[in-house]
């Protein structure tokens, strides 16, 4: 079973590909409704909050999945401006990040599990196709998702991730990872947040102030804190001090045409060389970069959401009703 031999692989840390924090973006919301679907894990149930924009009667959807400290917030500006030109667009937090419950068993927090809770999301929201779009994590919670047989994954845009994720990379985020934040103030955890996620490339004020809002947790006391579980830290920093090594599932993946891959110019954890490779084997790769930024691109101004938006146009969305299927 895909399960039991995907965590013997080390699935187990994974999960840790990530962008940074969590929070909101409060750019085009245009119809979005938030829901929430319970997960079954084997320590006990756990709710998932997803947000579900555009018409909520296609039975076709994008996906978009942050990464490893991230939300759904991340992708409010991109999947506001796909709901208005008539994509269904689904965007989850994942177990322990933001308004979803954490797992009983911190163990579990890997991409076999969100694997099972994204697939109980569709089924809840009655997607039978999607188009996925992953960031870090998210892109490989993807990979595993489509090397599965019958998923039901048609296209694939991966964002600053690929098969292979460098040691200097897995230390980096190791030190970031779990570490408890508090600022009394909001304008003292924008400049801490500057810093942290330098690498995301953003250059205008309102972007990171967003990005923050996003990112952080606000307390009754007035503080702003993590938005998200830190125990999703315990399974990745015993297993950081090698190279993750996943070509094995990017061979496994079968998908009509390659994935398209988006990668931040200086990026430390999807190289150059790597993502050369990943065009030569396994499903294929369609590389653009994007100057400016490392890991990870945000997706949340204007030539990422292009991006995004033109790759999506070359294969337009069946527009049947669910119900008509």
């Amino acid at each position: 079973c895909f399960f039991t031999y995907s965590m013997k692989r080390g699935w187990t840390f994974v999960q840790l590909l990530v962008a940074g924090p969590p929070d909101a973006m409060h750019g085009a919301q245009a119809d979005v409704r938030s829901r929430s679907v319970r997960c079954f894990a084997e320590a006990g149930h756990h709710r998932m909050v997803y947000d579900d924009y555009g018409p909520a009667d296609l039975s076709h959807a994008v996906v978009c999945v942050h990464g490893l400290t991230r939300n759904a917030r991340d992708f409010a500006r991109l999947a506001g401006a796909l709901a208005e030109e008539g994509w269904r667009v689904l965007a989850p937090d994942v177990a322990g990040r933001a308004r979803s419950e954490p797992l009983a068993d911190a163990s579990k927090y890997g991409v076999p599990q969100y694997v099972a809770d994204i697939t109980t999301m569709l089924a809840h929201a009655r997607v039978e196709t999607v188009d996925w779009i992953g960031t870090s994590m998210g892109g490989l919670i993807g990979m595993g998702l489509a090397a599965t047989p019958g998923h039901p994954i048609r296209r694939m845009a991966l964002n600053d991730v690929g098969p292979r994720v460098p040691k200097e990379a897995l230390r980096r985020i190791a030190d970031y990872v779990g570490v408890a934040w508090r600022f009394e103030d909001f304008d003292t955890a924008v400049v801490h947040l500057k810093k942290a996620y330098e690498p995301f490339g953003l250059t205008e004020e309102a972007d990171w102030r967003e990005l923050a809002d996003i990112s952080l947790r606000h307390e009754t006391d007035g503080s702003f804190t993590n938005n998200y579980d830190l125990r999703i830290a315990e399974p990745f920093k015993a297993m950081a001090d090698e190279d993750l090594d996943l070509w094995w599932l990017w061979d496994a993946v079968k998908l009509p045409e390659p994935p398209l891959v988006i990668r931040g110019a200086t990026s430390d954890l999807l190289l150059a060389e790597d993502l050369t490779a990943m065009a030569g084997r396994g499903p294929g790769a369609r590389p653009v970069e994007i100057a400016g930024c490392g890991h990870a691109p945000t997706l949340m101004v204007p030539d990422q959401i292009r991006i995004v938006r033109d790759w999506l146009a070359e294969a337009p969305a069946p527009t049947q009703p669910e119900a008509a299927r």
